[in-house]
């Protein structure tokens, strides 16, 4: 095996691990609010996953650059509000779109031309294209810290108000989701993303 201490990795090295060995991780497309400008913010995050399910949380982290914190994040934490889609190929063009960095009056869906639906429980509008959206309220900020108490990652605890299924993926009958005809977007390292494939059951013990 090889050996890598992390004490001696560089910043670099240590997102190329965690983001190629933490594989494949959900992609969380995110529209948020400006407070001040109401102008709509759209970002994808792959740093996303569920948290507890008495609660419906989900755990958002966006990391910091040069410890600058992003539109989306600074958006979150002004007006607590957010919604996270979850996409397949019919929108990857204008999911990667949005990563560009923008400037925080110009607006990510309207440089895109990105369709809107109004939310019911937020504010913020959602994507109308999206096979599944939620919408959410912050229920916890953590700001996390290095060794020098600089705020390098801003991670968010978000409980979610309402989903939003497209029937096409969704069993009415037995509430499930299906994988196969949801065929989400999944992240790995780089530039790099995939599918899902390879679809098996296996039974927990009792």
């Amino acid at each position: 095996m090889l050996h890598y201490s992390t004490k001696n990795l560089s910043k670099k090295q240590s997102y190329k691990f965690l983001s190629g060995s933490i594989i494949p991780r959900p992609i969380a497309w995110v529209t948020s609010m400006n407070h001040e400008s109401q102008v709509i913010n759209a970002a994808p995050f792959s740093f996303f996953n569920a948290a507890a399910s008495e609660i419906p949380l989900a755990t958002l982290s966006i990391l910091r650059q040069n410890t600058e914190m992003k539109d989306t994040a600074r958006n979150i934490l002004d007006t607590k509000e957010l919604v996270i889609h979850l996409i397949n190929d019919a929108h990857v063009e204008q999911m990667n779109q949005t990563s560009a960095p923008l400037p925080p009056e110009q607006s990510e869906i309207s440089l895109n031309q990105i369709e809107t639906v109004q939310s019911r429980s937020v504010k913020v509008p959602g994507i109308k294209g999206a096979p599944l959206r939620m919408e959410a309220r912050l229920h916890q900020y953590v700001p996390i810290k290095n060794q020098q108490e600089q705020i390098i990652t801003d991670l968010f605890i978000v409980e979610i108000t309402d989903f939003y299924f497209d029937e096409e993926i969704f069993d009415q009958e037995n509430e499930y989701i299906l994988p196969e005809k949801f065929n989400p977007l999944a992240r790995l390292a780089g530039a790099t993303f995939a599918h899902i494939d390879g679809l098996f059951d296996l039974k927990r013990p009792n």
